[in-house]
């Protein structure tokens, strides 16, 4: 007869041989992710902290972040930057998840005839490429042989055209909005899938009382899917101060016109790999990607511990 001590022991090799298991179908992954993702993250944050100099380096501490927060020149470029970047983050805040989560909510009508139609040609800017997307957006809306002026002027409103992508005042809120339209299937998507996970109950007990169309939104929908919003929100925060392919493509690696459109990423860019007649400077580039970091950490973090915790009780 098999003891009870001896039926422990078999649980935990059994377990242990289980944790092997897993161990061994995670280290590729782990190894990848380690090669691709860690190790340069700590060669960026190591590089920040030394300079080089007659092609030896040597350590400077916080030195490199002095320049980028003290010298008149890097701090003008650097928060310049940091404020569009801002903006760009706002207007994806204010215009692109609003809008995801309406088109979620009219996809979740269950009457809506071809509703995967729409779901497919709303997602499909997503999948193009930003080359694509950029080029094509500044063919429409170039004053001298895009179709804008046209499309404008059967509707009678030829007169509010602007050359929007080469005016400082309008750059960057053109450029924002060409992203909002590439990249708003993704809110929508998340927010439907979340729609889609409520349970029948709640809706069916919401029915019961009165709660129907758009107050069934507010009231009860809403609230259940406030996680999903958070992660969107964290989403776009992340993506946004990552962001760098669009405003490439489409205002080229100065960011024109006169750096109205040059954010984080584009001042990255110039920095550490040079441009025209900008050298190259792979310490303080690696600076300014470590202050990168650092916002998208402290964006992560106030997330994850002063928000996430509030929205757990709409989870089911």
């Amino acid at each position: 007869m098999t003891t009870v001590a001896e039926v422990s022991i078999d649980r935990a090799e059994d377990r242990h041989r289980r944790r092997w298991h897993i161990l061994v179908f995670l280290a590729p992954a782990l190894l990848v992710y380690t090669a691709v993702m860690i190790l340069p993250l700590i060669e960026t944050l190591r590089l920040s902290l030394f300079n080089v100099k007659d092609n030896q380096s040597f350590f400077v501490g916080f030195g490199n972040f002095q320049v980028l927060f003290g010298d008149p020149r890097w701090a003008a470029s650097f928060w310049n930057a940091l404020r569009n970047n801002f903006v760009f983050f706002l207007i994806h805040m204010l215009v692109q998840n609003p809008i995801g989560v309406a088109l979620a909510a009219l996809l979740s009508v269950p009457k809506l005839r071809f509703g995967a139609f729409y779901r497919t040609a709303m997602f499909l800017p997503t999948l193009l490429s930003f080359v694509i997307v950029g080029f094509i957006w500044k063919l429409i809306l170039s004053p001298i042989w895009g179709v804008s002026p046209f499309l404008l002027d059967l509707v009678g409103l030829k007169s509010l055209f602007s050359p929007w992508l080469g005016k400082p005042g309008s750059a960057l809120i053109a450029v924002s909005l060409i992203s909002v339209w590439q990249y708003v299937g993704i809110p929508m998507m998340l927010i439907y899938a979340a729609m889609l996970n409520i349970p029948e109950e709640v809706l069916e007990a919401a029915e019961c009382d009165g709660v129907t169309g758009w107050s069934q939104f507010w009231k009860i929908k809403l609230p259940l899917i406030l996680p999903s919003i958070g992660i969107i929100s964290i989403l776009t925060f992340v993506g946004n101060f990552n962001a760098f392919d669009l405003v490439y493509t489409v205002q080229g690696a100065l960011a024109g016109p006169d750096g109205a459109t040059d954010i984080l990423g584009t001042l990255l860019y110039r920095t550490f790999f040079g441009f025209q007649l900008q050298i190259g400077d792979k310490s303080m580039g690696a600076t300014i990607a470590t202050v990168m970091f650092l916002i998208i950490l402290s964006g992560v973090c106030l997330y994850l511990f002063a928000i996430q915790r509030r929205m757990r009780r709409y989870q089911f």
